[in-house]
């Protein structure tokens, strides 16, 4: 209970101290915040006594901003005014020293301009620019200067030597020949050294090292507008160096009247020579300027287009002009195969003509070569049919005495047989203006032509007066065309049929020759007609020797056989079957039927003769003398013409 008591007495002191604890706390609060709403009497008052000079540091502060803005614009357009005064003083010290650093002079100055276009609020701007562009055109100008000066000084005409040593080597003149004369080669060799296209090396026109520099100029050109500059300078300079070139190489600009007054020996080397101009002037001189302008105009295909187009134009023409001549003169049968020739290098080059003559400013360029190459084509299809309509109608007047093979047939087959060497070219002629299969084409021009020929030998024979020797001429000649054709391509073109119905015909003028020649001297060793009914004497019986024949006859028929043997002797050993074959074959059919005849002549009658006086005045040759002189037949012995 006492306990109890004693702990309540506790907590109400407890409690009494508290309260005055709490008193003392909220008189403290009270004078804090009477000292607190002083402070902010106070401080309101600082305040507004501060607010003028809170104002003023503010606008000082902004003063400061601008003037580090206007000391730092300042500073950038003094840097550019320095810049502008280092890229003057290199740009009047001109590009010749240190090219590079001239370039980026411009380089500068173009950006200074650019800075100073955009700057509207600097009063001076105007008259900055002003300077600057006065300076950039004075710049360019000294850069037209010098890429002229760069590109002349390295354009020089490039000697035929150096051309030739970028051709494959099977088409390199030899040691010994003159440098501008290609040697002739047979058109099989032609097409051979056409398969090592792939080998011709690549010209050097510029030094790599400087064309860098050229493009460098070129594209500051460029960038200042100057296209129009660059394309005369280029132009100028490079024309005349191509030109020039192909003169030292042999190139003559050449009218069709030229052609015409030439003699045809002349013509054909010209055109020989014309022809390996052509692939040189493509694949090596062409080619090797379209790589250096590619190279100093890269990034410009337009204006390095009409560059090339500019500095090649007047080159192609004075090489076209050549070809244009010739497919314009007269025409002529031996121009075919030339033209055949030119057709052929035309289309050969067609495929690098389009890549070294690409885009729009070629275009006249790339038309007047294809234009050449339809013209070279159809004056060579014209030739063609010229000379199917020449060979019907030649007229010439050389005479073949001995019936030999006629020049025209030796000609028109030795044209056939070369026309064999052009197959794949007349292929591709006849595409250009016909349709149908190729093969089938030139088999029947060439059927047509082996026709032609036999109509107009069928008209020379007739010129013979002795029928005999009209058929040895026709058998000669179908022969050496039958001959020439199996030992040829023509075989396959013309066929078997061809070849055998032409033999039948050969075989059939052998026989007429026979029957025309020999008829009438067999028709003396023949009994007929030697019986005599009265005068004269015969001798009867001899195992049937004679049977009644009278001697007088039978005289008569051995002098009337040895004139008319030793006139054929005389005549037909002038007469001449060139083919040794053929010569043979007929001496042995002529031999199978005189030879047994006079053996049985001169068995049946030969008594009678020899029994009277002088026999050997009648019977004058053996058999075997006979057939020793038919040896000498068809030899041309006395013919005083040369042989063909």
């Amino acid at each position: 209970m006492v306990v109890a008591l004693m702990s309540t007495d506790s907590l109400i002191d407890r409690a009494a101290k508290m309260r005055a604890s709490l008193q003392n706390s909220q008189t403290i609060t009270d004078n804090v915040v009477t000292i607190l709403g002083s402070f902010d009497s106070r401080l309101s008052a600082l305040e507004t006594a501060m607010r003028p000079t809170q104002i003023r540091t503010n606008a000082i502060r902004k003063a400061h901003e601008n003037i580090d803005k206007t000391l730092k614009s300042a500073e950038v357009i003094l840097a550019q005014f320095d810049v502008s005064r280092q890229a003057e003083a290199k740009i009047l010290r001109g590009p010749h020293e240190d090219l590079e650093s001239y370039l980026a002079a411009i380089d500068q100055l173009r950006s200074n301009i650019s800075f100073f276009s955009s700057s509207k609020g600097f009063k001076s701007s105007e008259a900055v620019l002003n300077n600057a562009n006065n300076l950039l055109a004075k710049a360019i100008s000294k850069l037209e200067e010098e890429f002229r000066q760069l590109l002349a000084s390295y354009s020089k005409p490039v000697e035929p030597d150096r051309l030739f040593e970028c051709l494959p080597e099977s088409m390199q003149p030899s040691p010994g020949s003159p440098g501008n004369q290609h040697n002739a080669k047979h058109h099989s060799e032609q097409q051979n050294d056409n398969s090592e296209a792939g080998s011709f090396k690549h010209l050097t026109l510029i030094p790599p090292r400087i064309l860098p520099l050229l493009h460098d100029l070129a594209q500051q050109m460029v960038q200042a507008g100057h296209q129009q500059q660059l394309l005369k300078i280029y132009g100028d300079t490079r024309s005349p160096v191509l030109e020039e070139s192909l003169h030292k190489l042999g190139v003559e600009k050449l009218s069709k009247e030229d052609v015409q007054k030439m003699q045809w020996e002349v013509l054909e080397a010209k055109i020989g020579n014309w022809i390996h101009f052509m692939r040189i002037a493509v694949k090596v001189l062409f080619a090797g300027e379209r790589r250096v302008c590619d190279q100093i105009f890269d990034g410009f295909d337009s204006l390095r287009d009409q560059c090339f187009a500019g500095c090649a134009t007047s080159s192609v023409s004075m090489l076209l002009s050549f070809g244009d001549a010739i497919a314009k003169s007269k025409r002529s049968p031996e121009k075919l195969f030339v033209l055949l020739d030119m057709y052929e290098i035309m289309r050969e080059l067609h495929s690098e003509t389009e890549v070294v003559f690409r885009g729009k400013a070629c275009t006249d360029i790339r038309e007047s070569t294809f234009g050449l190459t339809k013209r070279l084509a159809q004056t060579a299809q014209e030739t063609f049919g010229d000379f199917e309509e020449a060979v019907e109608k030649d007229a010439t007047k050389t005479a073949v005495t001995d019936g030999t093979v006629h020049p025209l047939t030796s000609y028109v087959i030795n044209y056939v047989k070369f026309l064999f060497d052009y197959q794949s070219t007349l292929k591709q002629l006849f595409q250009e203006f016909e349709s149908g299969a190729e093969s089938s084409q030139l088999a029947s021009v060439t059927m047509r032509i082996m026709q032609a020929l036999q109509n107009n030998l069928d008209g020379k024979s007739k010129q013979y007066k002795d029928q005999a020797l009209t058929h040895l001429f026709l058998m000669n000649n179908i022969h050496y065309m039958v001959r020439s054709v199996r030992r040829s391509e023509a075989k396959d073109l013309l066929g078997d049929d061809w070849v055998q119905r032409h033999r039948r015909i050969v075989q059939q003028h052998a026989n007429q020759y026979k029957r025309n020649a020999w008829s009438k001297i067999l028709q003396c060793l023949s009994a007929q007609g030697l019986t005599s009914s009265g005068g004269g004497s015969s001798v009867p019986g001899e195992g049937g020797s004679g049977s009644g024949a009278s001697r007088g006859l039978v005289k008569d028929r051995f002098k009337i056989f040895n004139m008319q043997f030793e006139e054929l002797h005389q005549k037909q050993s002038q007469w001449t079957v060139p083919d040794t074959e053929l010569r043979e074959s007929l001496r042995l059919a002529v031999a199978e039927v005189l030879l047994p005849a006079y053996r049985s002549f001169v068995k049946r009658f030969g008594p009678l003769v020899e029994s009277g006086k002088n026999p050997q005045k009648y019977i004058k040759y053996t058999a075997e003398d006979l057939e020793r002189m038919l040896g000498e037949f068809f030899e041309g012995k006395t013919l005083n013409e040369p042989r063909r």
